[in-house]
């Protein structure tokens, strides 16, 4: 057993720990992790996308504990749940999470993305056994002048798009009710909650089916013996895992729980410097391990505006937390293919148990 697969089941083992988002991409492999380390899983999202979506696949919301359908904008329904299940840890990703698509449902974009963040923070904020939230934004929060280094934690929030702009704005939520009502300094005084904000990168993986993901298109088309078209083929990223990420939240929050005070603060999980990829070369790299599929650019000058490179420094996750990323972005496209192509034929849940389990010798 790794470090970090003993810190973490030791951790999360019998912890009651609410995911909002569960039926999402990586609401769904959350839940999944912490079912298998013992954890009892609350789940409160919307319904999922597709009948293909990892949490539909995997039965995972058969496994949990509790496998609810709220919306986060509703902040009384929010605050019932809290009170009834009384959660220890709580694990905030349920947003509406495309930039594309924000810019036709801009204002539900916002309505979710902030009020539903404030609205969390409310149950936590109301709900006695709470004791740690990790509270999921993105790398879009940041202002991005598209520079060539990575952004650091304590750089401007911002955003072009209603949706960049709008995980900018709960970031600075975050922050403002973590001073208000949250503060570190008044811990065992005032309160007994340690808040924290996370970003990560563009993240795959298996079940991914939203619109406009490099990924779930690739494999749209791979499926239906279609040319993989792709619409913005020299746009930067950086590509991770979805497990990457998932693994500095959940380190994040174990570190928490043993020292509520420590790590009160905005944090950084995105890959090596040598995974921030063109899309070209990463929809080259699914080609490949899937076994087929031709590319073909039909990018428009006149598409709407997206964020050409961003990329994050993760030197504080690696120095304070001792967390780094544990595959490349081969390893990366090659556990994103395995998945795609087991899928139809396996156990999902087993499936995604086995990933899990790979990723952790890596």
């Amino acid at each position: 057993m790794s470090e970090l697969e003993s810190i973490l089941k030791a951790a999360y083992k019998g912890k009651t720990v609410l995911v909002t988002g569960h039926t999402g991409f990586k609401g769904s492999w959350m839940s999944i992790w912490l079912h298998a380390m013992g954890a009892k899983v609350i789940g409160v999202a919307l319904d999922p996308t597709t009948d293909r979506d990892n949490f539909v696949l995997s039965g995972i919301g058969k496994k949990i504990e509790a496998d609810i359908r709220a919306d986060i904008r509703d902040r009384k329904k929010m605050e019932d749940i809290f009170r009834k299940y009384q959660p220890e840890v709580v694990f905030h990703l349920a947003a509406q999470p495309l930039v594309r698509l924000s810019y036709e449902i801009p204002v539900e974009t916002y309505e979710t993305n902030v009020m539903g963040t404030i609205n969390v923070m409310e149950a936590i904020r109301h709900t006695d056994s709470v004791r740690t939230a990790v509270m999921i934004t993105t790398d879009k929060c940041y202002e991005n002048r598209e520079q060539i280094w990575g952004y650091r934690e304590n750089e401007p929030m911002g955003g072009y798009d209603p949706y960049s702009s709008s995980k900018g704005a709960a970031e600075i939520a975050i922050s403002s009710w973590r001073r208000s009502f949250f503060n570190p300094a008044d811990y065992g005084k005032k309160h007994h909650v340690a808040i924290a904000s996370v970003r990560a990168g563009n993240v795959v993986g298996g079940g991914d089916w939203a619109k406009d993901r490099i990924v779930p298109d690739c494999i749209r088309a791979l499926e239906s013996g279609d040319t993989i078209e792709i619409r913005s083929p020299k746009a930067i990223r950086p590509w991770q895992h979805v497990l990457e990420p998932l693994s500095g939240y959940l380190l994040l929050a174990a570190k928490m729980m043993h020292s509520p005070t420590d790590y009160c603060e905005g944090w950084n999980f995105g890959p090596r410097a040598e995974s921030v990829t063109p899309v070209w070369d990463v929809a080259t790299m699914i080609t490949k391990y899937y076994g087929k599929g031709e590319l073909k650019d039909v990018s428009d000058p006149n598409a709407l505006h997206e964020a050409n490179l961003l990329m994050l420094d993760i030197t504080k996750a690696h120095v304070r937390l001792g967390w780094e990323p544990r595959t490349n972005i081969e390893q990366c496209c090659q556990l994103t293919a395995d998945w795609y192509k087991r899928y139809r034929s396996e156990n999902v849940y087993d499936l995604c148990c086995e990933q899990i389990a790979t990723f952790l010798k890596s």
